[in-house]
């Protein structure tokens, strides 16, 4: 498949992935999102992990908030998107510590955090628009998670997604990393290297 068709295609597959999640009722969203979340605790890499990256939920994005119980005692971040799509990991100190950022996501201010270095990271949960059962994800179109996921040498990659959010193959490019797995109210899916 040509560049051109596998952009064609990725820009499809995003339109069904938001669709699909955008169909499910609030209600259906939060119940998932609970699931989603006991499974992720569940898992050994969480248990272990010391320094989680986290997402607040865009839209109708699986919802985390039900994980922050079981990561009591972790040190917890979140992404902050900076300019040329580069983004970063930060650790808000106390209430001044957030704001709405681009794009109007609930992110950490920089100045009034601490900023990990992805190299210290354990953990990474990863949103998306759609997934396939080989732990291959479609993004939002910008490159964040790609270019910053590269970085996070050591940590164990977890896209987290609803069922129905799934493809049957995702299209992606060179560029676009294979996550080590794939989290939905249903399944946990992995990819063995």
């Amino acid at each position: 498949m040509d560049a051109q068709m596998i952009l064609s295609e990725k820009q499809t597959q995003r339109k069904q992935g938001i669709r699909a999640r955008n169909a499910l009722s609030a209600e259906q969203r939060e119940d998932y999102s609970r699931r989603i979340c006991e499974k992720i605790a569940g898992l050994e890499a969480f248990q272990r992990a010391e320094t989680v990256l986290l997402y607040a939920a865009f839209r109708a994005e699986v919802s985390l908030d039900p994980l922050l119980p079981a990561a009591a005692g972790k040190r917890l971040a979140w992404p902050v998107c900076l300019p040329e799509c580069q983004m970063a990991a930060a650790v808000p100190q106390g209430p001044e510590g957030w704001e709405t950022g681009a794009y109007g996501i609930r992110a950490p201010v920089l100045e009034r955090s601490l900023v990990v270095p992805p190299e210290e990271l354990d953990l990474v949960l990863v949103p998306c628009t759609a997934f396939d059962p080989d732990c291959r994800r479609v993004g939002m179109g910008k490159g964040y998670y790609d270019r910053y996921l590269a970085r996070c040498v050591r940590a164990v990659k977890l896209g987290v997604a609803f069922q129905c959010q799934q493809v049957e193959r995702a299209a992606v490019e060179a560029h676009d990393l294979r996550l080590d797995g794939f989290i939905t109210e249903r399944e946990v899916y992995t990819w063995n290297r």
